[in-house]
């Protein structure tokens, strides 16, 4: 039997201004980072994880001024705990998904079988079964897209719309740090472009920006953190392999 977990997430302080809250329990290859970034008139949460255990409760003792929380995208990893929270935005393009709950768009429908009982190692409450997990909806949620600011007093961050994994994935890009939080657009793993809102097409147009970008720091959904070198090395090597020849003859 699974012991019970708790607190279930941990917290990495980066620096001052930027946390990095994970899930430790659940299995590495869908762990989520969840970025906390600290303003001076208001603080920013990208993503919220699961959602099978109280990420707002677990934040209270970090937040001390109004919260304004994005979602990268609407995948269950992500998004799952949005609904805790008051002031919660997501690209358009993903809003009446994470809006109505709807669980095959955000991937959490028991039969897609993304979320087994063995992707945990302990669980998070007494009774909790994967079986029953599912992402509650979201009604409250706000619509972004590509232009938009968020802006937390003293540093603003712009949101990128990034299709390609799914069809509201977005980054969002801190110009005076040239800073990139990427969610799932760009890590350093498998990236996925074979899910039910992948397309690869606009993935490749999505790559091809990402190599325009001036960055110092990339901060991921998904794995550590790298730099332009390494964001550059990935971006060259999706677009090698997505355009490499089929067959032979086409070399």
């Amino acid at each position: 039997m699974k012991s019970v977990k708790k607190p279930w997430f941990h917290t990495q302080k980066i620096r001052d201004d930027l946390y990095c809250i994970t899930e430790p329990h659940y299995t590495w290859e869908n762990r989520a980072n969840l970025w906390l970034i600290k303003g001076r008139d208001s603080d920013l949460l990208i993503d919220t994880g699961l959602g099978v255990s109280s990420l707002k409760l677990y934040l209270a003792d970090l937040l001390d001024k109004p919260l304004k929380v994005v979602a990268s995208h609407v995948h269950f990893d992500h998004s799952g705990g949005c609904h805790e929270f008051d002031q919660v935005f997501i690209h358009e393009n993903e809003h009446h998904a994470l809006c109505c709950g709807d669980q095959q768009q955000i991937l959490s429908a028991p039969e897609i079988g993304f979320v087994p009982d063995s992707d945990f190692d302990s669980i998070p409450y007494q009774g909790f079964s994967a079986s029953d997990y599912e992402v509650k909806a979201c009604p409250h949620a706000s619509a972004i897209q590509h232009g938009d600011v968020i802006d937390l007093g003293d540093k603003a961050f712009e949101v990128m719309h990034l299709p390609g994994h799914s069809s509201g994935s977005i980054g969002l890009y801190h110009a005076k740090q040239q800073t990139f939080f990427s969610g799932d657009v760009v890590y350093d793993g498998e990236l996925l472009d074979n899910l039910k809102d992948s397309v690869v097409d606009e993935y490749l147009t999505t790559m091809e920006k990402l190599m325009l970008l001036k960055v110092q720091e990339v901060r991921p959904g998904h794995y550590h953190s790298f730099d332009q070198r390494r964001l550059q090395e990935l971006v060259k090597q999706y677009i090698a392999d997505k355009k490499a020849p089929i067959c032979p003859s086409e070399r």
